[in-house]
């Protein structure tokens, strides 16, 4: 029995050769059943036992019955076989596969990705497949958490990356882990081994400014420097496309949100700011500063200023003004 496991532990024991004969991988981080799932089309079989031993099919293109018929075959010329249901999501009734996981076939390794949201771990038929395989939740990974995740990733590899070019990738790139790998993959190549990747790497790979980003334009903000602030604004109104007010505002109410919460506390030292704020410590400096010019009042108004222009970017109350134009009416009201 393996029961509900870690991602790490699944990939321990596939590269360990502990198989189970049935793999459930079910939530809203596509990128670790993504990952696992690969493993096991890739490396389970040879090439030639692949041939008649593998098949990989999509659940908008199958059924359950035709998944347990695959499942029942033996493997010809081969200890195991392999059968693959990518987007399970889309089969109806997925449940029905439970007589079939309460007497699975041990020389086959079924695997049912199901994506973008999760089974119920507590139903019968999740409780079946920890008895008899492996049921494994992809939870949704936050943004607070990213920064933390690739630090972890990255030391896995010998390689560590700056705070700053660690909110600059979250911002670009959002919460896509998938995304956010594939990027940190290509700045490995161009830098030495064991070697840190910042905001100038960023910037010279990928292309996101290291001076005129959402980033840059909280710390002017933050520290009231208002001709820093208009040139970032004049840079986001010139490049509308990849800087959307949408996302401004959002982050903008993050940063005011957690700057609110700082005027609470009553210790305000580096580590329980930083615990409090979900933030990295290396940033705790910026809301001391921040603090200083904003009063608890003045961050009431700017949060209601925030909701109002968010709402104008979406077109309420909002005819003909353009992003570029709309931001820089923002932050005369956060500055003045």
């Amino acid at each position: 029995m393996a029961g509900a496991m870690k991602y790490e532990q699944i990939l321990n024991d596939l590269k360990n050769k502990i198989y189970y004969p049935v793999y459930v991988l079910s939530g809203e981080e596509p990128y670790y059943i993504d990952t696992i799932s690969d493993y096991i089309e890739e490396h389970i079989l040879t090439d030639t036992e692949k041939e008649f031993n593998q098949n990989v099919v999509y659940g908008r293109d199958t059924d359950v019955l035709s998944v347990i018929s695959m499942a029942k075959r033996y493997p010809m010329m081969a200890n195991y076989q392999v059968v693959i249901v990518k987007e399970a999501q889309d089969i109806k009734n997925i449940d029905d596969l439970a007589p079939y996981v309460e007497n699975p076939l041990n020389s086959t390794l079924l695997v049912i990705n199901y994506k973008y949201k999760k089974i119920d771990g507590r139903k019968s038929f999740a409780q079946l497949v920890k008895k008899k395989g492996v049921f494994f939740e992809s939870k949704k990974i936050y943004d607070n958490q990213l920064g933390p995740w690739m630090k972890s990733y990255l030391e896995k590899r010998g390689y560590s990356i700056s705070p700053k070019a660690s909110v600059m990738l979250v911002e670009f790139l959002g919460t896509n882990l998938s995304k956010i790998v594939n990027e940190l993959e290509k700045l490995t190549l161009n830098i030495p081994e064991k070697a840190e990747i910042n905001d100038a790497v960023v910037e010279q790979n990928i292309g996101i400014s290291k001076d005129f980003n959402t980033f840059e334009l909280q710390n002017a903000i933050g520290s009231r420097n208002v001709l820093k602030a208009n040139q970032i604004a004049n840079y986001f109104a010139a490049n509308p496309k990849d800087n959307p007010l949408i996302k401004t505002v959002f982050i903008l109410n993050s940063f005011f949100g957690k700057l609110l919460i700082y005027h609470q506390l009553a210790d305000k030292s580096r580590n329980n700011v930083a615990s409090a704020l979900s933030i990295n410590p290396f940033f705790v400096k910026d809301y001391q500063a921040a603090a200083r010019h904003y009063s608890k009042g003045k961050i009431a108004n700017i949060i209601s200023y925030l909701r109002e222009y968010d709402l104008k970017s979406k077109g309420v109350d909002n005819v003909s003004a353009t992003d570029g134009e709309l931001l820089k009416e923002l932050l005369f009201k956060i500055l003045h």
